[in-house]
């Protein structure tokens, strides 16, 4: 399917679907849970759906409606499953830890994108602590076969993505004895911080330091079953904001908790030091755009924000360099590459850096229209669709189908908005 976008000026309020991070995080924890857990306006998405196809495989009852899912849970003990996890690198590698936990062996496998994304620090440190794990293309990457029990002990683990210190944190507390995990890279923390967060509210004890280079976590706990609502995402809030910033028009989002660890909240600053005007209260978040200027950014704890943070600074006058996010390379595309050639495309010259990319600037209406490929990638094509909306003429974006990963309503959604978007 191609996505087409035509110039347009995006106003208006808008909610914000609910958190991918926060609903694959409360599929696993409500499977391991003691009893039956309620996970309240979850996400509704090729991606949830893919962590409810594992929590299923490994034994939990779950009943999902659109306004909630109950989940029976496993008291720790999944069993020995097959799950293919879709285009879902999170379930990917949280469902890793999980099947650690089991006596038997589990096979995990993706797609074709999943099975180009790393796992192999991941099972290196659950064989550390005792689990059997290996990638079975001795490549690093999926398919991967995980085989417990869990016992605990010590492992040195690289964190390219959160998702790996995510995914111990959350089978950890469950091993038979005491885990010590000692971290020596990480990037996207406040994902981490996140996962700390759901931690604390089910009372799993943990030792950490404040640089979250050791983490100490005791062994033969358990986790309650719960109640909980699932924030909005500031992931998907992402694609509004920018949308507002480059076309000058004016959103106000509602549902987003400014004091939620996800780290995409910190595209308000990104866009504020670019020149759009922020308003931020618990009631609504409000974005006026504008003239954008040039900036320096920092990416490494938002990663996903790369393609949005990407258009924008095509948009800017100026040199923007987006930078410290090597880990952009790793998602469901090379992410860094990928903007780079689609916005060459469009007129706009980049170059690529190691750990980021260098944007220059066109400004308003410096930026041509024209087709472009999404790659596949969720992002990539809501990113491309935003800029669509303030070129000079319409951009076409194919593979569009991919939108329904982490947001199958966002035409909808933005269309509310003002945004002219034909799917075709």
């Amino acid at each position: 399917m191609n996505l087409i976008a035509h110039p347009s000026r995006v106003a208006g309020r808008a909610s914000v679907p609910a958190s991918k991070s926060h609903t694959i995080r409360a599929a696993f924890f409500a499977a391991l849970a003691d009893g039956e857990s309620v996970v309240e306006a979850p996400l509704a998405s090729a991606d949830a759906d893919a962590a409810l196809g594992a929590v299923r495989a490994f034994g939990a009852e779950v009943e999902a409606a659109p306004e909630a899912w109950r989940v029976k849970g496993l008291a720790g003990r999944p069993r020995a499953c097959e799950i293919d996890t879709a285009n879902s690198g999170t379930t990917m590698r949280l469902a890793c830890g999980v099947a650690a936990l089991g006596g038997g062996a589990t096979r995990l496998t993706g797609d074709a994108q999943v099975q180009k994304r790393p796992v192999g620090p991941l099972l290196d440190a659950l064989t550390f602590l005792g689990a059997r794990a290996q990638s079975l293309e001795k490549n690093g990457c999926p398919p991967a076969l995980v085989a417990g029990p869990l016992a605990g002990g010590r492992a040195e683990l690289a964190c390219p993505t959160s998702q790996f210190l995510t995914s111990l944190l959350i089978a950890c507390p469950l091993a038979t004895g005491d885990s010590e995990i000692l971290v020596t890279e990480l990037n996207e923390r406040p994902y981490v911080e996140m996962t700390l967060r759901w931690l604390d509210a089910l009372g799993i004890r943990y030792e950490r330091d404040a640089d979250l280079t050791r983490l100490r976590v005791p062994g033969g706990q358990s986790y309650p079953a719960f109640t909980r609502r699932v924030p909005a995402d500031w992931s998907s809030a992402t694609f509004f904001l920018a949308a507002a910033a480059v076309t000058g028009g004016e959103v106000e989002l509602t549902g987003l908790d400014l004091d939620d660890a996800q780290g995409d909240k910190a595209v308000l600053d990104y866009l504020e030091a670019m020149g759009a005007t922020v308003e931020r209260s618990s009631e609504a978040i409000r974005l006026r755009g504008g003239a954008l200027a040039c900036a320096h950014l920092d990416l490494n704890a938002t990663p996903d924000a790369l393609p949005a943070m990407a258009v924008a600074a095509a948009f800017a006058e100026g040199e923007t360099q987006l930078a410290n996010v090597p880990q952009a390379r790793l998602k469901e595309t090379d992410r860094i590459a990928v903007m780079a050639a689609e916005l060459g495309k469009l007129g706009v010259a980049c170059e690529e850096l190691p750990d980021g990319l260098v944007v220059r600037g066109r400004g308003a209406g410096g930026v041509a229209g024209g087709r472009v490929a999404g790659h596949g990638d969720h992002r990539v094509v809501m990113a491309l669709a935003v800029a669509g909306l303030a070129a000079r003429e319409a951009v076409s974006v194919e593979d569009a189908e991919a939108m329904a990963v982490t947001f199958p309503d966002f035409v909808e959604r933005m269309a509310a908005l003002g945004a002219r978007l034909e799917r075709a």
